[in-house]
């Protein structure tokens, strides 16, 4: 018997968000550690606020808002509050009630600019990290940079004394045929933002330079931070990472071509690292010699290391930093760790999953 087409104006639900998400739904336990997370953060979001005047959006729930743009690929806090209007999951996750009124998109966004802080993010991330610890390696690492684009066009890169031609209708600017450097000219919508080209070959974007220390067992990315482009940033960053490492016990750290220089080798050699970085033969020696690749343990190294491009390609591609939407350099390093973290808690379920 076909069943009538009732439409229905009004609805009484009797169900919690809670029964409503499966039991086994992946976000579960996503939001169990990201709940006692919030906990142990709630004396630092304390001082964020003020003891007088009207509530603000609870952090956590803005945090959990956030973490769920990033897991859903959510390209706008506009889009985001409209999700929360009518998605269910979206609202368990959070913590709404069924009935409970959805922040204005422009509040939402003011709200969020108060946890725009690298301390907050890097607080979030290390206690992804004290999570992750049973799965991680202490003894094997590799480092590597990508570049981030910065959510500024080709044609906002003027000179820096205001001459060049002037825009045309539209705002329309050639450029062709003008010599354009870092050194000469800035973005006018970011100036902090850097004209570089990841590779010989390829096009030379406005960003910045993203790194991460990633640990071999698993894939987990043990430390992120945010560079302006240019072309000794990522070994300098390499060393700052390495310096981080824990000592006691003899380590190794992996990296690509770009890492096999003299000076950066010879100073893992002095910091009791051995480098696994890969060999640069090209019309040159290289820094790595025999003592080093012969070893079975190198030949491990230059696979695990190629994970690190399974992180960058979630960030980009899930996390939504092809191009990035915040502007300066304190920003994007917030966004660029915050995102990390959220990377290392897909891990860290499907770790837990299979143990």
């Amino acid at each position: 018997m076909r069943g009538d087409d009732n439409q229905q104006a009004g609805m009484f639900s009797y169900i919690s968000p809670e029964k409503r998400v499966p039991a086994d739904h992946p976000l579960r336990p996503i939001r169990k550690m990201v709940d006692d997370i919030l906990k142990e953060m709630s004396a630092k979001f304390a001082k964020l606020y003020s003891d007088v005047g009207r509530p603000s959006i609870a952090p956590e729930r803005l945090f959990r808002s956030l973490l769920l743009q990033i897991f859903y690929s959510v390209r706008s806090e506009r889009m985001l509050i409209e999700q929360l209007q009518y998605n269910l999951l979206f609202r368990w996750f959070v913590g709404m009630e069924m009935d409970e009124a959805v922040w204005n998109h422009a509040v939402f966004s003011k709200n969020r600019e108060r946890l725009l802080n690298e301390e907050i993010a890097e607080a979030f991330f290390q206690r992804v990290l004290e999570r992750a610890r049973p799965y991680m390696s202490d003894e094997h690492f590799t480092v590597d940079g990508t570049l981030i684009e910065a959510w500024a066009s080709q044609k906002s890169f003027r000179p820096k004394d205001g001459t060049g031609k002037p825009p045309g209708p539209g705002g329309e600017v050639n450029f062709h045929g003008e010599k354009r450097k870092n050194q000469t000219h800035e973005s006018t919508t970011d100036p902090e933002a850097r004209l570089f080209k990841k590779s010989k070959g390829s096009e030379a974007k406005l960003g910045y330079l993203g790194h991460v220390l990633m640990e071999n067992r698993n894939g987990l990315l043990v430390q992120t931070f945010v560079t302006e482009a240019n072309g000794r940033a990522e070994r300098d960053a390499a060393m700052l990472m390495a310096e981080a490492i824990p000592g006691g016990k003899r380590v190794t750290l992996g990296g690509d071509k770009n890492y096999d220089t003299q000076e950066f080798v010879g100073e893992l050699r002095g910091m009791n690292i051995t480098p696994h970085v890969a060999q640069n033969n090209t019309n040159r020696r290289s820094a790595v010699d025999e003592r080093t690749i012969r070893h079975e343990g190198y030949k491990i190294s230059q696979r695990k290391r190629k994970r690190v491009e399974q992180s960058f390609g979630w960030m980009k591609m899930v996390g939504g930093l092809k191009k990035v939407k915040l502007r300066g350099i304190d920003k994007v390093g917030w966004l660029f760790t915050f995102t990390g973290a959220a990377y290392n808690l897909c891990r860290l379920r499907n770790l837990m999953a299979t143990t």
